[in-house]
Formats: C-alpha cells, sequence, structure tokens
C-alpha cells in the first residue's frame, strides 16, 4: 500500500488541476460590454446630435479606441474619442446631413481586451453650420438603450476609421482552447497514472510474478 499512495496522490492532484482549468476559463473570458448607447440603437432624432456615445460597464481604456460615425458615404466623426468615466465620446463635425447614420466604434476594455460593436439612428434635419444656431447637444435625442451589436472584437477585424466600416462577423468571446488542451493533457495524465496504480497494485499483490487467476 505504501507502493500506490503516493500515485493516489498524484492522481487527485491531476484532478484538481484539471478542475481548476475548466472553472476558470469562464471568468477569465469575461470581458467589459457595452450597455447603451446615444442615440439609442434604431432611434430616430429630430436633428443630428453634437457627439454620440457608447455606455460600458467599466471604464475603457482611451489607448486604441477609434469611432466613425458615417452618413452619405461620409465620416462626420470630430477629433479624438473621448472617454469620460465608463463611456467613450465621439463628437461630431458641424454640417451633418439628415439622414441614416451608422456608428461603428471600437475600444480597449479594462482588462486590455479590444471590443467593438456597431449602432445605427436617424435624424430628420441635419446638424447647422458655423453661419447659424449651434449645433444640437446630445439631450436631444432619444433616452439610451441596450446595445445588441457589443461584443468582443473578432481576430483580423479592422478597427474604425480604416476605410472598412462593417462590424465584427462574429462578436461572441472565442473559445478558449488552449485551456481545453491543458484539461486534456491533465485528463490524460490522470488516466496514465490510474492505469500505472493499477499495475503496481496487481504486482503487490501478486509478488511472485503468476497471472492472476481469469
Amino acid at each position: 500500500m505504501r507502493t500506490i499512495r503516493p500515485l493516489l496522490a498524484a492522481v487527485v492532484a491531476a484532478l484538481a488541476f484539471a478542475s481548476a482549468l475548466l472553472f476558470s476559463a469562464a471568468p477569465a473570458s469575461a470581458h467589459d460590454v457595452a450597455e447603451s448607447t446615444t442615440p439609442a440603437n434604431g432611434s430616430s432624432v429630430t436633428d443630428v446630435p453634437a457627439s454620440v456615445s457608447i455606455t460600458f460597464n467599466n471604464r475603457p481604456l482611451a489607448i486604441g479606441s477609434g469611432v466613425t460615425v458615417t452618413a452619405g458615404g461620409e465620416n462626420w466623426a470630430d477629433g479624438p474619442v473621448e472617454i469620460i468615466d465608463n463611456q467613450a465620446v465621439q463628437k461630431l463635425r458641424e454640417g451633418a446631413p439628415a439622414g441614416e447614420y451608422t456608428v461603428v466604434w471600437r475600444v480597449v476594455s479594462s482588462d486590455s481586451h479590444p471590443i467593438e460593436g456597431t449602432f445605427t439612428f436617424t435624424a430628420t434635419a441635419g446638424s447647422m453650420t458655423t453661419s447659424g444656431s449651434a449645433a444640437a447637444s446630445p439631450s436631444a435625442s432619444t433616452p439610451s438603450a441596450a446595445v445588441p451589436t457589443a461584443g468582443t472584437a473578432a481576430p483580423g477585424t479592422a478597427a474604425p476609421g480604416t476605410g472598412n466600416s462593417e462590424p465584427a462577423a462574429d462578436a461572441s468571446q472565442p473559445f478558449p482552447w488552449s485551456i481545453v488542451g491543458l484539461a486534456v493533457v491533465a485528463v490524460g495524465l490522470v488516466i496514465f497514472l490510474a492505469v500505472t496504480a493499477r499495475r503496481k497494485l496487481a504486482a503487490s499483490n501478486n509478488p511472485d510474478g503468476d497471472s492472476p487467476a481469469e
């Protein structure tokens, strides 16, 4: 039995290691998500707002962020994205026309992973130019709503402003295959140790080397 105890301890340790890998896979893959946008996705506003914003569940990082606000084949974003608390705010240029706008955003979440998404809104009137009244404020837009297109960036997708305004085809979190691979190795180790322990146990019960009776 003294020979078997170290092997059993190794089997238990390998099982604990495999369980820890599998149960830690879900928390490790959770990234920040967008909770709402202003204007709300699919909404209609009276005038083109002075800015658009995306609200996240945590404060995103400013580095690597980008937002395009496209209407009539032209990007109306003005200047860099501003990170204010847990919001990414993008100002718009004056003179933006009435029509449907597509907003494509990309930020780096608080855990340093890039996430991206898209939403649309329609303005029934264009924004004022410098010769007229001031541009409409964001308060003129409809209340924010949940963002159905928010998610983690798919590998190989282009950031906003690079000429590709299409959102990622798959915004779901990539499956953690590396962790699954480690778990498979751990399970294989458990099986190997179990077989070895069984053979050691059979040998200790049959010290003469005779084959056990059928």
